[in-house]
This record gives C-alpha cells, sequence and structure tokens, in this order.
C-alpha cells in the first residue's frame, strides 16, 4: 500500500539499507510485517534493526491526505515511471512527491544546468542562453529552481516553450526562494515539479546538498555555467561525476572568482561547452534531438530569447564580432611574402604543438590517424583518465583538438 511506501520512506534509515531490504522483500509492505527473525538474517547493523521497529502509520496517513489535497503526485521506487537512471545510483530515494506533468526521463536528453546565486551579467546571459538552446534542441532542462544560474536557465527553456524539471530540497507547496514564486506556477502549469520531502518540509541548508543527487541522478549531464570554490553546483557535478554521468562547463574569466570553480573543473577533465547544441548533440545517437540552428548561424546563440512571462522579445547580449582588416599590399599591389597562405597554418600548427605536455603530444599523435572515441584516447595514452580528460579539454580550448557528437574526437584545422 501507498501509506506504507511513504512510512518506509521516513524511516530514519540509511537509503543504501532501503535499497537492500527491497532487494530482500517485494516492497515495504512486506518489510513492515516482517518479524525480528527475518531482519536479523539480513545483518542489518542494530541501528537500522532499531529503525524498522517505528511502526506508527499516523504521519504516513497524514502525509497521504495533504498529497489528496494539494493535488500531488507520488511516485515510488517499484512504479514503472520511476526514472531507471535515478534507481541506479547508489542511495535512490524511494519516494518522489511531484506536480505538474511527470516527464518520460529515460526517453530523453535530460541535462541539468547548475550554478551559483550570485553570478554576474555574463552567467545571468549564458544561462539564459543555454537554458534556451538545450530545449531547442530537445533537451530536458532539470535545475534546482534557485535564484541565480539556476532560475535563468529554467526561465530560458520555458522561452523556448519547452517543459521544464525543478528538483526542489523542500516540499513542492513550499516557494523558495520567495522571488521565484512565479517560475513555480510556470512549472506547475507546464513543467513539473519534483522532490523526495513530502509537503509542508521547510527549506533546511542540509536538504540542499543531499538534493543533489538527485538533481544529477536524472540527467544524462550535468551543465556548470558559473561557480565560485565553493558552491552547491560543484557538489552537484562531483555527484554527477560519481554517478557516471557527463559534466559540462561554461568556460568564464579567469580573473573573476565566481567562475574559479567552475573553471576548476575544466582542469579536472569537464567537457568545455559554448552552447546548447554542444551539449545536446553529446546524446544525439541515444535520443531524438535536433540542431538548433536559429538566431546566430556562427555561434549557434539565439539573437532574441522572449521572456516567458512577457508578451514581448527581450535582447541578449551577442558575443562581439572584430571587423576582419583587409591584407595589407605593397607599393605594385602584390601580396607580401608573409601573407602566403600555405605557409601560416603549417607554420603556426607546428607552433602550437610544440608548447604541449607529454599526455598532450600523446593525444596528438593518435589522433593524427584521424578521429577517435574519447575512451580509445584514454586507452592508448595509457594513463591515469582524469588526467588524459583534462589534457583533452586544454588540447580542445587551444584549438587542437575537436569534439564530435557520440564521445568522439579529432584534430583541429590545421
Amino acid at each position: 500500500m501507498l501509506v506504507h511506501w511513504i512510512w518506509f520512506a521516513q524511516l530514519a534509515l540509511a537509503d543504501r539499507w532501503k535499497t537492500a531490504l527491497l532487494e530482500h522483500f517485494h516492497d515495504p509492505e512486506d518489510v513492515y510485517f516482517s518479524d525480528s527473525a527475518a531482519m536479523t538474517a539480513l545483518g542489518l547493523p542494530p541501528e537500522a534493526a532499531e529503525a524498522l521497529k517505528e511502526q506508527d502509520l499516523t504521519r504516513a496517513e497524514e502525509i497521504l491526505e495533504e498529497c489528496g489535497r494539494l493535488r500531488v503526485g507520488i511516485l515510488t521506487y517499484r512504479d514503472v515511471a520511476y526514472p531507471n537512471r535515478l534507481r541506479n545510483i547508489p542511495d535512490p530515494p524511494m519516494v518522489l512527491y511531484y506536480q505538474g506533468c511527470l516527464p518520460d526521463f529515460d526517453r530523453t536528453a535530460a541535462i541539468a544546468v547548475v550554478g551559483t546565486r550570485n553570478c554576474t551579467a555574463y552567467g545571468v546571459g549564458t544561462a539564459k542562453r543555454m537554458g534556451y538552446q538545450i530545449a531547442k534542441c530537445g533537451g530536458l532542462v532539470v535545475s534546482g529552481v534557485a535564484e541565480g544560474i539556476d532560475g535563468m536557465a529554467m526561465r530560458g527553456a520555458l522561452s523556448a516553450g519547452k517543459p521544464v524539471v525543478g528538483v526542489l530540497g523542500c516540499g513542492v507547496d513550499v516557494v523558495y526562494p520567495k522571488n521565484n514564486r512565479d517560475l513555480y506556477e510556470d512549472l506547475r502549469s507546464t513543467g513539473c515539479l519534483l522532490t523526495e520531502y513530502p509537503p509542508g518540509t521547510p527549506p533546511v541548508g542540509w536538504r540542499f546538498p543531499r538534493r543533489n543527487r538527485i538533481l544529477s541522478g536524472i540527467c544524462c549531464g550535468v551543465v556548470v555555467v558559473e561557480a565560485p570554490e565553493k558552491s552547491g553546483a560543484l557538489i552537484t557535478a562531483r555527484r554527477a561525476a560519481d554517478q557516471g554521468r557527463d559534466v559540462f562547463v561554461v568556460p568564464g574569466n579567469i580573473d573573476v572568482p565566481s567562475c574559479a570553480g567552475s573553471n576548476a573543473l575544466l582542469r579536472e577533465g569537464a567537457i568545455a561547452v559554448s552552447s546548447g547544441w554542444d551539449v545536446v548533440s553529446e546524446y544525439e545517437n541515444r535520443y531524438p534531438v535536433t540542431k538548433y540552428t536559429g538566431g546566430n548561424r556562427q555561434t549557434g546563440y539565439a539573437d532574441e530569447i522572449p521572456e516567458p512571462e512577457q508578451t514581448g522579445r527581450v535582447k541578449v547580449a551577442q558575443k562581439a564580432e572584430s571587423p576582419v582588416p583587409k591584407p595589407r599590399k605593397n607599393e605594385k599591389g602584390n601580396k607580401k611574402d608573409i601573407d602566403n597562405g600555405k605557409n601560416i597554418p603549417y607554420s603556426d600548427w607546428n607552433d602550437r604543438i610544440s608548447f604541449l605536455s607529454e599526455t598532450e603530444r600523446k593525444i596528438v599523435r593518435i589522433l593524427e590517424s584521424g578521429e577517435a572515441p574519447v575512451d580509445e584516447v584514454i586507452a592508448g595514452c595509457e594513463g591515469q583518465p582524469g588526467a588524459v580528460l583534462a589534457a583533452l579539454t586544454l588540447l580542445e580550448i587551444k584549438g587542437i583538438v575537436k569534439r564530435l557528437p557520440g564521445k568522439r574526437v579529432k584534430l583541429g584545422d590545421r
């Protein structure tokens, strides 16, 4: 019965032990009615056995009644609609509460977009563009409904006319922060609010880091737009890495403290991205996605992103483009020898690779024979995967290596 699932989820018992119990028993109702001898045979620690002695269903019945009154849906670990990605993490929640329309996570390129609350103007514009482009390309934007990067990414996705999922560290009926009340209403009507906490649960600080395992767990990958060295976004990124998810980073200004944490992830091997398609293209062989060709064809950015709560359209900042100077000519009108286009790329390429590290040189040698899967590059370098991924990222930033869809890489243009 559903009341037993709620009782089970509320027990003061580690999620790993709850998962172990479900592997032995069919559901929480069997756990509830099992005898102490069966629990002893499982080898549960004393604190776990003690927690299972709490069999008062009053609180669970109250939660069930409150969910009915507020029209809150309940999803259990055994339900068909429960995301398989989330079910496979080490500590999955036993029960999820939601409002709105629950998407089919396992058939969608779900992407979490996270970052700092105290973001710069660069972060605001970039987060909104990323959310808009990911949604336009067919990805499902997931975030934490916080102020700053999270909220702007979600607003960008809503502007694209696509559903968005907000994962909360409180009950679905608790608006936090208060300034995002309009965003909550948009998510209830055109997206989904999701949490492991029952209605009425307040937004206490420790719940948000714990919430992050769900945020990354239901997604294919996590995009960090802007994050300082101490940031909840970094917790989400490291949770994602531990769960085997992809970690993407939008490079930030090296002189801005709010970008220090996200830039550090690039050194650890995160994938550098500059558009929504850079992210979604990683999954084009598994999920129905479409390259977004609107806006600036060179950068892939949207020229205009409408605010979801307004009827007008709002301009966003574009990348500055420097005018290309005309080549200088000598008095006779002929190009100087230094302008010979055949020699410059070759000379420039040799100069660029002459300062590479040993690992970077190995990668270049592997890719000289053609494009290759990232896993083959890692194996060919015979080094630590993290170090090879970090070297790949640096080579990509230098323009020596280009990433391709399907986790493949090749040498850049010479």
